[in-house]
């Protein structure tokens, strides 16, 4: 009966569609208001960074959470998504890295679902339910 539940492809899969998914909104709505490129392109060159940099976040948001979602180079889709995460925690939101919400929860709690899954599929991989198996 225990086995019905065990099922490590379908729980690879689901990990893939809700990372890959939940960020694609993240880069379709950059897309959809370029101001946030904007605001990306003064954090970075606040940081001392090129601002051409900033075009990085279309990688991280679109095109690597497609290839998590479709399963092609689903290991380096969450190796981009995570270090997507880390300029945006090193960038805008090194204030709260130890806050918490007024609610009780991390402040930082989605910023560290996509980090944190991103390298889950890095280290997972894409599972045989993929477009291309690793």
């Amino acid at each position: 009966m225990m086995n019905l539940f065990r099922n490590d492809a379908a729980g690879k899969l689901l990990l893939r569609l809700t990372v890959g998914i939940l960020m694609l909104f993240h880069g379709v709505s950059k897309l959809m208001h370029g101001g946030s490129l904007d605001f990306i392109t003064t954090q970075l060159g606040t940081a001392g960074l090129p601002g051409f940099v900033a075009y990085g976040v279309f990688v991280g948001e679109i095109i690597a959470p497609l290839m998590i979602v479709l399963g092609v180079f689903a290991r380096i889709g969450g190796l981009l998504i995570a270090v997507n995460m880390l300029f945006a925690v090193g960038l805008v939101h090194m204030g709260d890295l130890l806050a918490m919400t007024d609610h009780g929860g991390y402040r930082l709690e989605l910023q560290a679902f996509y980090l944190f899954g991103g390298v889950a599929v890095l280290l997972l991989g894409s599972g045989k339910y993929a477009l291309k198996p690793d």
